[in-house]
């Protein structure tokens, strides 16, 4: 089972809760392999290793970088270098914030700017405050446009799919982030790595999450499961919908779809 982590796996608030953790285990109890994919940087998953008794590779940056329980990287998937100057102007034409993510680091342009505080709780790490962003276009992990603006947010995603095309990977992970990656940076991907891996078919795979992000995850594997805070678009992609992350879904979904417990 390969599990989204926020919308998801915590609460809103970020909150990894005992009936979360405790599915794990009788997860992992019934011989069933468990990991994580999400936009997050690898480090940003890092408090969830010990909890969660994770073994599996962690999968970062909407699978642009795959790591081990240490955060050596295992595999990467870097955006082309070409277009990461028009990415920044795409973004920027339509008022969003930029952020980018190179390796183990994370670089913002304004560390007051929206969401970075509430990023950098969600993550437990500090950005590192640049003077000129756009000045980092090598070996990019993610760019991501943030905005509480939504309208923009979607509007800067058509805008990425019509001029990058199939150059890049541009989905929404949360309403006010737009996450921009390589093509095969997604969590798709991933669902294909972890079969190939553990040999494993894909049909025989589960995977939840939230996000039009995780809908690829949903077509790659046998079962996909949406939450039930995702929206309508999301659940229709998906074979199953349990319940909100406020109302223990992942949790609820492991015990019916997964264990057959209720």
């Amino acid at each position: 089972m390969i599990a989204d982590v926020d919308g998801t796996l915590v609460t809103q608030e970020k909150v990894l809760t005992e009936r979360a953790i405790a599915a794990v285990h009788k997860l992992h109890d019934a011989g069933i392999i468990f990991a994580v994919t999400s936009g997050r940087p690898p480090r940003g998953m890092s408090m969830l290793i010990e909890p969660l008794k994770l073994k599996t590779p962690i999968s970062g940056f909407n699978g642009g970088i795959v790591v081990d329980q240490e955060m050596n990287v295992i595999d990467q998937k870097v955006i082309q270098q070409d277009l990461v100057k028009p990415m920044f102007k795409l973004l920027k034409s339509m008022s969003l914030d930029v952020w980018v993510y190179q390796g183990a680091s994370w670089f913002v342009g304004n560390r007051k700017a929206p969401h970075v505080d509430r990023e950098a709780w969600t993550v437990k790490f500090e950005p590192t405050v640049v003077d000129d962003i756009e000045s980092i276009t090598e070996n990019i992990a993610k760019i991501v446009g943030v905005s509480d603006d939504l309208n923009a947010v979607q509007q800067a995603t058509e805008a990425a799919h019509k001029e990058f095309g199939t150059h890049v990977s541009a989905e929404p992970s949360q309403p006010y982030y737009l996450d921009i990656t390589h093509p095969e940076a997604n969590k798709g991907s991933t669902v294909d790595y972890l079969a190939a891996k553990y040999n494993i078919p894909a049909s025989a795979i589960a995977t939840i999450g939230d996000m039009p992000t995780d809908v690829l995850m949903f077509e790659r594997s046998g079962v996909g499961i949406a939450m039930g805070n995702a929206k309508p678009d999301v659940q229709k992609a998906a074979r199953d919908v349990t319940l909100s992350n406020e109302q223990e879904g992942f949790a609820v979904a492991v015990e019916r779809f997964i264990l057959g417990l209720s």
